[in-house]
């Protein structure tokens, strides 16, 4: 099943735990996708477990489900190349033409192998991204 919350990412934890309650699911049987600041634009990698590292989406789902230990598809997008930039916007502004099409092909390589991602498997996922 795929959730879409209808919150800002920084408050996704509410329907995620309420999704994972009513659905009498584990955290170990939920796969969160979300972007990552500390990974190149178009890297990939997943991980189970963890902590949030300063993303506020993360840190609100840990508290709302109580536990770190589910998988994270980590998108990268890089850091903004100006210092000082405001992370907010730089990840809320509309991506380039040339970034979207960097994240069409990143998608249909998923797509192609969602196998991998649904049974967990972290390292013949993430080789297919190195």
């Amino acid at each position: 099943m795929l959730l879409k919350p209808m919150t800002f990412m920084n408050k996704s934890g509410l329907s995620v735990g309420k999704m994972l309650r009513y659905h009498k699911l584990k955290p170990d049987e939920l796969l969160v996708v979300h972007d990552e600041l500390e990974l190149p634009e178009g890297a990939v990698r997943m991980k189970r477990d963890g902590g949030h590292a300063g993303h506020n989406g993360l840190r609100d789902i840990i508290s709302h489900i109580d536990s770190r230990d589910f998988y994270r598809l980590r998108l990268g997008v890089g850091r903004p190349e100006a210092p000082g930039a405001n992370i907010a916007n730089y990840v809320l502004s509309r991506p380039s033409v040339a970034t979207l099409g960097i994240f069409e092909s990143v998608f249909s390589k998923i797509e192609a192998r969602l196998d991998l991602v649904l049974a967990g498997d972290l390292t013949d996922f993430n080789a297919l991204f190195f």
